[in-house]
């Protein structure tokens, strides 16, 4: 399916939040207007909301967690919706991933994939919702006590825009299955899908103020959610800045957050390793999504004794990149938005280190699109900005190491502590590295498994703290409540 074909098909939504189960407008009737990457162009709107929408919102919310039908159900009977959530998802898979390109820009074929696993999550949650048990705990003579596992409450649930429907799934789906309700801040560059999936939980069944949505810009929405004095906990991704501000208001209000802020993820790369399944992943890792993936794998530490093989293949892989429109076709496509091209182009304009390659940007991708060539920096000072920062696009280090303590040294050397990945057949030395590194996930002779809804995720130091997916997610949707009941 071409781009072109691809937007003949779209449904383009009205502007709107979603509270207490109605499409309403925001409170002042502003809009803001929803640019294509592809092409540029404005294609739709969004609500522009202001706090009063979100405080709105939020009562809603407080209401069904308190009051409403939401709360009088068991778990199961959670799960079971959100099973039906999970399949609906798969039956509107497919004008869900157009609806997200067009909004977002990735390649069709990544958003079918975050269409899947967007539905997973809500499975994976579904079925967990009635098998997350309290504990009963030994204790004196005459004594019955036992830990309970309670919802929060209300959960404000505040995300970026570089993986809407997945993270959608990744944080609301075990508010959800905990018994929380929501509130939901949608980028502001990236809403549509968010709002449909939504509308969706209200189809299958979703009582009205359970799953709420307000669109709108972060200083406004995003910052009246995390001040509000009714909201419970935070669900915050998004950048060090932003989540600094984030933990400053859930601390004033004395509720707790997680916070995922993106890494600056290594790629060790010994002389042992499988180069030939190596190498194709070392690429991968970075461009996936234009390189505006929180756990890219955006600098390789290359063993110095293979480090001009390994940069070699490196060179020839990233020349034959070529970056282009949204289609069936499309390896990968634009960044998020003209701001986010002009931050990245920086970047690189910016940096002293040596270029050894650069993509290129197709022929066929449309004028006043937001396209950066992919570029491979090395041999890169560690201590050097690109090396350091997040850049947040399809920008590559390559960086050489003598020895496994440089190695680990490297790879710790930043501010940042998301995601790693470990390239060696020596198993002793898998575990020694991967029990050094600080960070939230290590993989060995892999990288990402293919999104891992079943795997803890989240960092260390600047990339945040607590995690999501898997059944620990539920840990932090959740508080503990000890009943100590004497019977003599």
């Amino acid at each position: 399916m071409k781009v072109t074909e691809m937007q003949e098909t779209l449904i383009i939504p009205e502007p709107h939040n979603l509270i207490n189960g109605e499409k309403v407008p925001s409170g002042a009737g502003r809009v803001l207007p929803v640019v294509s990457p592809i092409d540029g162009k404005t294609f739709a709107e969004i609500a522009d909301s202001e706090a009063s929408d979100a405080d709105w919102a939020v009562s809603v919310a407080r209401q069904a967690f308190d009051d409403g039908p939401w709360a009088k159900l068991t778990a199961a009977e959670r799960g079971r919706l959100m099973m039906k959530l999970s399949e609906r998802i798969l039956e509107e898979a497919e004008s869900l991933a157009q609806l997200e390109t067009k909004d977002n820009g990735k390649p069709i074929k990544q958003s079918r994939s975050d269409m899947l696993i967007a539905a997973r999550y809500f499975e994976f949650y579904g079925g967990a919702a009635d098998k997350f048990h309290g504990e009963v705990i030994p204790f004196m003579d005459g004594y019955d006590v036992g830990m309970h596992r309670e919802p929060h409450g209300v959960v404000g649930v505040i995300l970026p825009w570089n993986y809407p429907a997945q993270q959608i799934g990744r944080s609301v789906a075990p508010a959800l299955a905990m018994g929380n309700t929501v509130v939901l801040k949608p980028s502001e560059d990236a809403s549509l899908s968010g709002l449909r999936i939504a509308e969706l939980a209200l189809e299958v069944g979703f009582p009205a103020g359970v799953f709420n949505v307000v669109t709108g810009r972060g200083d406004v929405v995003g910052k009246a959610l995390s001040e509000n004095r009714s909201v419970d906990f935070i669900s915050f991704t998004g950048s060090p800045e932003v989540g600094t501000m984030i933990q400053i208001a859930a601390a004033k209000n004395f509720v707790g957050c997680t916070l995922e802020l993106g890494g600056k993820s290594p790629q060790i790369v010994f002389e042992d390793a499988d180069l030939s399944a190596a190498i194709p992943v070392l690429v991968n890792a970075l461009i996936q999504n234009a390189g505006q993936t929180c756990s890219a794998g955006s600098r390789v530490l290359i063993q110095r004794s293979i480090y001009e093989q390994v940069v070699s293949e490196l060179k020839s892989r990233f020349e034959a990149i070529e970056v282009g429109p949204s289609d069936e076709a499309a390896i990968i496509g634009p960044v998020i938005s003209e701001k986010q091209k002009h931050r990245v182009e920086q970047y690189i304009a910016r940096s002293s280190e040596p270029v050894i390659a650069r993509g290129k940007i197709g022929e066929n991708s449309p004028e006043g699109g937001f396209y950066v060539a992919p570029v491979l920096f090395g041999p890169c000072d560690p201590e050097s900005e690109i090396a350091q920062e997040e850049v947040f696009g399809p920008v590559l280090c390559v960086i050489p190491f003598d020895d496994e303590k440089e190695a680990i040294a490297i790879a710790n050397g930043t501010d940042y502590g998301l995601v790693a990945a470990v390239w060696t057949r020596d198993g002793a030395r898998q575990k020694r590295v991967s029990k050094a590194l600080h960070c939230g996930q290590v993989f060995i002779n892999n990288y990402g498994a293919a999104g891992g809804v079943e795997l803890p995720f989240g960092g260390v130091r600047k990339s945040g703290h607590g995690r999501e997916k898997g059944f620990v997610a539920l840990h932090e949707f959740s508080r503990i409540k000890t009943v100590v009941d004497y019977y003599g």
